[in-house]
């Protein structure tokens, strides 16, 4: 099964209704003996179709299901629309409970960490959506302090970011790739399958607003971190510590923050892509981390 292309991973995708949204999602059941179902969240400003280095060799063992956010990807792009965290997280709680989830885990990336973040501090108040075994967290802002934003998300998000969003074509959203990844940097198939999502339906117009996830981060941060400090299932990292926004900088803070007895996994030439750039890399720890939890 391939999902190289974006038309391929569209083909393997549905669509539902959720919140008086159309979302599309990916929902393919374990190949082999089941261990279990992960719920992967995307970063910003891609789509679900991160995950297809890693999708073949985890859906061995396990039933996976990946949205693409509002707003991304080939989910719905309303505009005007003032794009939240919080929505986002309702949308992904909508979608389990669409899909009737009991039990599940999480792995996030990016934006995906702190829809994730929200989503978690609804488990701990017992108030979320089925029921989480564990969340494993790629690259992300987990922390605003420790947020390093590109030139490019410092521009959106300034009084300008509305004109700014119209500077925003293919060789400049592949100059900012080119910055954030490591050693491996992405393929021309790659960048051209992330622009396609990200201008697919008019989503470049919607880009100054979905950034707003960085004001949000700030506003919610007490919340957010306690979420962690207090997590009510089994948490980890697995990080490329070459990303300039949220690499090695964060790891050192989580640890500070949260605790180096958590699952921590650096991968040294690698930037904020981990499952783009090392898949083997990120599919051997996450494996290690699954089995941790036995």
């Amino acid at each position: 099964m391939s999902f190289t292309s974006t038309d391929a991973w569209n083909q393997r995708g549905q669509r539902v209704t959720l919140l008086g949204h159309e979302i599309f999602y990916v929902d393919e059941e374990a190949q082999e003996e089941a261990r279990g179902t992960i719920l992967l969240i995307h970063g910003f400003p891609t789509s679900s179709w991160d995950w297809w280095k890693i999708w073949p060799s985890l859906n061995r063992h396990y039933r996976l299901i990946a949205m693409d956010l509002l707003g991304f990807g080939f989910s719905a792009k309303p505009n005007p629309h003032d794009y939240r965290i919080m929505e986002q997280a309702d949308l992904c709680e909508a979608l389990v409970g669409h899909l009737q989830l009991e039990r599940f885990h999480v792995l996030a990336h990016d934006y995906g960490d702190t829809v994730a973040q929200e989503m978690l501090a609804r488990q701990n108040e017992g108030a979320g959506v089925g029921q989480w075994q564990s969340c494993l967290f790629l690259n992300g802002g987990l922390f605003p302090e420790t947020h390093r934003a590109v030139l490019a998300q410092k521009l959106l998000r300034s009084p300008l970011g509305f004109l700014f969003r119209h500077a925003l074509t293919k060789g400049s959203l592949c100059k900012s790739f080119h910055k954030i990844f490591g050693d491996e940097k992405a393929s021309d198939l790659e960048l051209d399958g992330f622009f396609e999502l990200f201008d697919r339906d008019g989503g470049r117009r919607n880009v100054h607003r979905l950034i707003h996830y960085m004001t949000d981060r700030r506003n919610h941060r007490q919340r957010w971190v306690e979420a962690l400090t207090a997590a009510s299932c089994p948490i980890g990292l697995i990080n490329g510590s070459l990303d300039p926004v949220s690499g090695d900088h964060m790891v050192q803070r989580f640890e500070v923050l949260v605790g180096r007895e958590h699952f921590i996994h650096r991968l040294p030439r690698v930037g904020h892509y981990p499952q783009v750039e090392a898949p083997e890399a990120v599919l051997s720890a996450y494996e290690e981390f699954l089995s941790t939890l036995a």
